[in-house]
């Protein structure tokens, strides 16, 4: 994503609060918030969930809905999403959904 300009900080701040949340939330393996070298502006969040289920019932709590509402303002844009299937790894459950 790309925050308004000069904004990055404070999106990415809101972002952090939404990871720590994250701990908290059943069905997310993974959410870390990435700053891009190239890009001043530039945000790439990247996430695993056990199910998209499990990623849409996120969005539907409270605190996420009041951050989403504070951090929107900040965001410029919705540049790309990339969607996949992860297969496994270090540092995924054997339980990922396939």
């Amino acid at each position: 994503m790309k925050a308004t300009a000069g904004q990055r900080d404070a999106l990415i701040g809101y972002l952090m609060q939404a990871a720590n949340g994250m701990r908290e939330i059943d069905g997310c393996y993974l959410y870390i918030i990435n700053s891009d070298p190239a890009d001043p502006d530039a945000i790439w969040v990247t996430e695993v969930w056990r199910s998209q289920a499990d990623h849409q019932a996120s969005l539907s709590l409270e605190g996420t809905k009041a951050l989403i509402a504070q951090a929107r303002p900040l965001i410029a844009e919705m540049s790309q999403r990339i969607e996949v299937v992860p297969l496994g790894g270090k540092g995924l459950p054997n339980t990922v959904d396939r």
